[in-house]
């Protein structure tokens, strides 16, 4: 494969050594030629000077074989831009944005792009360990409408079937992180300590389901 990387930052040359000892050919942009620093002297990958969503510095870069793009500068702005620019003038279907504002994700998220945020995304994620609570949507479709979220659960549901929780909530149960594997459920799977729960479900309903998967009152029936 072909990989486009904007921004020769932390990231952007760590993502390019990763490539690289993939046996991938890569190609990486930046506005300043001395970040280019940061790569491995034996770097035999492609290093473009300018501007990532400039349609010429992307040409040189070979965006017109890439076969993904990913954009990790400092600007989310621009990372957004850049982007869209390979998915939409260049046909660049595996694109990926890196932005520091996560409440920019959602419309990001409906202009097709994915995103992955940085420090704010991992406080968060390190807050759900510590305690966990409610919903988080990790991946939703293009109009924004379906979402896969991560769903807290009462300790009164272990030990019942993930089919009664499923039931409970009128949702569906995509699959369990257990034991860092990820699972999909069958009808007489039961729920366990440390299972981490994914849900599929349209996000109007996903309150509902967070309060019914946080809520069950123990000795109740999961219908």
């Amino acid at each position: 494969m072909h990989i486009v990387i904007m921004g020769c930052g932390r990231v952007g040359s760590s993502i390019a050594h990763s490539l690289e000892d993939q046996g991938h050919s890569v190609a990486i942009i930046d506005q300043d030629p001395e970040a280019f620093r940061k790569l491995r002297s034996g770097f035999k990958g492609t290093k473009v000077t300018g501007v990532g969503f400039d349609r010429d510095v992307l040409t040189e870069a070979g965006i017109q074989r890439a076969d993904a793009f990913a954009a990790v500068s400092s600007g989310d702005n621009s990372n957004v831009i850049a982007a869209r620019v390979a998915r939409e003038s260049f046909g660049v279907q595996r694109v990926v944005a890196r932005i520091y504002d996560p409440r920019r994700a959602s419309v990001y998220q409906r202009l097709g792009i994915p995103t992955v945020a940085t420090v704010a995304w991992t406080a968060d994620q390190m807050l759900r360990r510590l305690i966990p609570e409610g919903a988080e949507s990790l991946w939703r479709d293009p109009t924004g409408a379906v979402v896969l979220a991560e769903v807290a659960y009462s300790d009164d549901w272990l030990g019942e079937k993930i089919y009664d929780l499923e039931q409970a909530a009128h949702t569906r149960i995509a699959f369990i992180a257990r034991l860092g594997e990820a699972v999909i459920p069958g009808p007489s799977l039961v729920l366990q300590e440390g299972d981490v729960v994914h849900v599929i479900a349209e996000e109007a309903d996903l309150s509902k389901v967070a309060s019914v998967f946080g809520s069950r009152e123990p000795g109740k029936a999961g219908h």
